[in-house]
């Protein structure tokens, strides 16, 4: 495992499971097979409806807490509720997060912020972030935060790969992390020929060789997936390491290239949108 330290000084594993569309069965057997499988970073969310699954997950799997790495995101419909980070814990059932995120930039977001930093001060939050926040948002961020932020999760592939927003955050102590980090399923992408034949250079699929790039330009991943032999197959990526030369023809496949767009329709939609939380399994 590689680690990436965050501005504050807390480690976080470069490579974990998302959950991101996983039922709660679902995620409960995602999370215990990657567990198993020696990974030790989980996102999860409000939104994902998936949280108490999540922390049945960590139970069963025998590790003890401080062992893992819990990652969850505050959805704008929670904002403002004073309890929401307190409820975000008892759902999964725990008594830390290790890293808590602002899911959308709508609604009010600065007043989950202000929530993030007050569970951070009280030491129930090891470190807070942000998520699909483009560059002017997280410069309003900083303007008015106590806290800085320590990751940024966003789209990020070889298609989209945010050359100038990476600089603005390396310059801000603030971490990549790669959602969606095989580019949302394109097969144009996960088929390009550079990447079969860098795979049969080491032995490793088209998806381990994109997952690996990632993780040596600094971006931290977290590929979902239900399937366990996927599920092993994307943590697979710390016995091997891409050349100088790799990684620049890599980089100049950069198209700009992003699958999600955010509109202010959508942000308002968010905004609106009250996940099922306390209906969860």
């Amino acid at each position: 495992m590689e680690y990436a330290s965050l501005n504050n000084g807390v480690r976080m594993p470069m490579a974990g499971i998302g959950t991101f569309l996983l039922s709660p069965d679902e995620a409960e057997a995602s999370v215990l097979s990657a567990l198993e499988c020696g990974y030790r970073l989980i996102d999860t969310a409000n939104a994902y409806v998936n949280e108490k699954a999540v922390g049945r997950a960590m139970k069963k799997s025998g590790l003890k807490r401080e062992e893992i790495f819990l990652e969850t995101k505050l959805w704008p419909a929670f904002y403002e509720q004073p309890d929401a980070v307190e409820k975000t814990l008892e759902r999964l059932d725990t008594d830390y997060i290790d890293l808590l995120l602002i899911h959308q930039p709508a609604g009010n977001y600065i007043s989950g912020y202000r929530l993030m930093e007050k569970a951070y001060n009280e030491g129930r939050v090891r470190a807070i972030g942000l998520s699909n926040f483009n560059e002017e948002q997280i410069k309003e961020i900083l303007s008015i935060c106590e806290v800085n932020p320590s990751v940024l999760q966003t789209e990020v592939h070889p298609y989209s790969q945010e050359k100038e927003l990476k600089s603005f955050l390396s310059k801000e102590g603030i971490v990549i992390q790669s959602w969606y980090p095989l580019g949302h399923g394109d097969k144009t992408l996960i088929e390009e020929p550079l990447f079969a034949e860098l795979g049969k250079k080491y032995g490793k699929s088209n998806a381990q060789i994109i997952l690996r790039w990632h993780v040596q330009s600094g971006n931290i991943v977290i590929p979902g997936s239900k399937n366990p032999d996927h599920i092993k197959d994307n943590f697979d990526l710390f016995d091997f390491s891409l050349t100088d030369a790799e990684m620049e023809k890599i980089a100049a496949m950069d198209r700009q290239k992003r699958y999600y767009i955010s509109t202010p329709e959508m942000l308002a939609g968010y905004a609106a949108f009250v996940p099922p939380v306390d209906e969860q399994k």
